[in-house]
């Protein structure tokens, strides 16, 4: 079974082929990609990496250890939040208007 892992505090040059080496040697690492933000293109400072193979071990291993300068921290994902609907709405900004009533 694959094992889905969060690394966070990346450097900001880390790439999604530097994640796959740093855990490639611990297994079979079938992605890696870092997370960078829709609007600037610039990493976001954390990735995912999923792996067939050593995921326990690659989490134990790199947890606080060294990746392009940084500390990283390395630990099991957990599922996504669901982001559908909910709250929001509204109209926002103010309410009724100030001033007199016209008659």
């Amino acid at each position: 079974m694959s094992k889905n892992i969060f690394v966070g505090s990346l450097a900001w040059g880390t790439t999604s082929e530097g994640l796959e080496q740093a855990f490639a040697q611990f297994g079979v690492v079938t992605s890696a990609k870092v997370i960078s933000d829709r609007e600037t293109g610039r990493s976001k400072g954390f990735g995912f990496v999923e792996m067939d193979s050593g995921g326990d071990e690659a989490i134990e291993a790199l947890n606080g250890s060294d990746l392009d300068g940084r500390q990283i921290v390395v630990n099991e994902a957990r599922p996504r939040e669901d982001r559908r609907g909910g709250g929001g709405g509204g109209r926002g900004g103010y309410g009724g208007g100030g001033g007199r009533d016209r008659y």
